[in-house]
């Protein structure tokens, strides 16, 4: 019972999928995206930029691709935390902690972030 069933379903199931031949073995391969719509630069620059701008104790007349968040913001090490956390937000992806921590300025963050393959 159970195997008509299940052969029932099957029938009427499709996945795509490209089957390859390797060797004597016949191997299905899922194709990934190879994201084609990544962000440019010029894109991660402003988006970065209005993060930063937008948090509440900073000043946005100083902020620039070039500013350091301790040196030229002011901000102490909690503030640098709540704007990574900020990024990881508006570019949904996730960055480790031991990489967060050396994001200390909007270049490392510009560069981090246009170089991750999941920022969107």
């Amino acid at each position: 019972m159970a195997s008509a069933l299940r052969s029932t379903i099957l029938r009427h199931i499709r996945v795509p999928v490209s089957q390859t031949l390797t060797g004597s073995r016949l191997t299905a391969v899922r194709s990934m995206s190879s994201h084609d719509d990544h962000l440019d630069k010029q894109q991660v620059v402003d988006r970065v930029l209005d993060v930063i701008k937008c948090y509440p104790k900073v000043d946005p007349a100083k902020v620039t691709p070039d500013v350091h968040f301790q040196k030229d913001l002011g901000l102490d090490s909690l503030d640098s935390v709540e704007i990574v956390m900020a990024l990881e937000e508006e570019f949904k992806l996730e960055i480790p902690d031991k990489e967060a921590d050396k994001i200390d300025s909007c270049p490392l963050a510009i560069e981090y972030i246009y170089n991750h393959p999941m920022a969107s």
